[in-house]
């Protein structure tokens, strides 16, 4: 798989994971967990031993303008197994949890011909398609330029400010230090005069109820998945991720979604000469623990009812 280390690898214990996936074969399979925890390994895994479709659950994979430095699955691993929703979404397309909702739920509707296995890291997606999505108006583009122009020329915190004295319940309730989640809070609040918690208060029925699916979260100790994520990026660039990023350099615009990729900024820093490339490279590790941190924090809040599964090197 490009990009993943081996699931056991790094001194994991091996056939310690398989023996607590107990499946119902009848029931989609989901699979969350933090970057480079080898959710991708595992999902091909099952794929395998159960005739399954495997399906992106990850912001930043959908896009087409990177392979390598998101570990999309290879050419190799899509020969093998059925992949969707991957690399199929324009460089300056908007493409939102909404969205995503739609595309999955023809893969879980009357009796699928595979097994769907969705995996991915979108705390997000996985929440939205469990617990339900409010069903919010699109945010008009003046209004999302609004926030961008806020963000770039007086910070996050303006933002902030904003939300805490218009929307307070929101405020308390998201990620202050996620720009994606407080611009997504602020759209809301312009464009429809309700706070994003006000709308999410009333969901409808989710797609996709937990007790109608096979649920996992990777548990992924900082201390053992630290040494992959290290490895991991150095192997993205032997797989192109550096070309990849040069490709990208003449359109590139830091306020699309899509440049959100990790490490992708920078790397763009070292080709615009910004940084040297061993700096950029450390620069980008140190993004992705820190996504990674937010990732489990995701997990442990919201996730509390699916299955966790240790990938420690210590017996369960």
């Amino acid at each position: 798989m490009r990009g993943e280390p081996p699931i056991f690898a790094l001194g994991a214990r091996p056939n310690t994971l398989e023996s607590h996936l107990k499946i119902d074969p009848s029931l989609p399979v989901l699979i969350a967990g933090p970057t480079a925890s080898g959710k991708s390994a595992l999902a091909m895994q099952l794929a395998r031993e159960h005739d399954g479709v495997i399906i992106n659950a990850d912001a930043l994979q959908v896009y087409a303008r990177w392979r390598a430095l998101t570990a999309r699955p290879s050419p190799d691993d899509t020969v093998q197994l059925p992949h969707a929703l991957y690399g199929h979404v324009a460089t300056e397309t908007h493409y939102s949890v909404g969205h995503w909702l739609r595309e999955v739920a023809p893969f879980l509707e009357g009796q699928p011909k595979r097994l769907p296995i969705i995996v991915g890291g979108t705390g997000l997606y996985f929440t939205t398609l469990t617990n339900g999505l409010a069903d919010i108006p699109d945010v008009p583009q003046e209004v999302r330029q609004q926030a961008n122009a806020i963000h770039q020329r007086d910070g996050l915190q303006a933002l902030l400010d904003d939300l805490h004295t218009h929307d307070p319940d929101t405020f308390a309730q998201i990620d202050t230090q996620n720009p994606a989640r407080v611009l997504r809070a602020w759209e809301v609040w312009r464009a429809t005069g309700r706070g994003l918690s006000d709308w999410q208060d009333n969901t409808p029925p989710p797609i996709l109820p937990l007790s109608q699916c096979n649920a996992f979260v990777l548990n992924a100790p900082k201390d053992w998945l630290t040494p992959r994520i290290n490895l991991r990026f150095r192997q993205m660039l032997d797989q192109g991720a550096l070309e990849e990023c040069r490709m990208n350099l003449p359109d590139w615009d830091p306020k699309l979604p899509s440049s959100r990729a990790i490490g992708a900024a920078e790397l763009i820093a070292h080709l615009r000469g910004e940084m040297r490339l061993e700096a950029a490279i450390e620069a980008a590790e140190i993004t992705t623990r820190r996504y990674a941190k937010r990732q489990r924090s995701w997990f442990k809040a919201r996730m509390g009812g699916w299955k966790w599964l240790d990938l420690s090197t210590k017996p369960l």
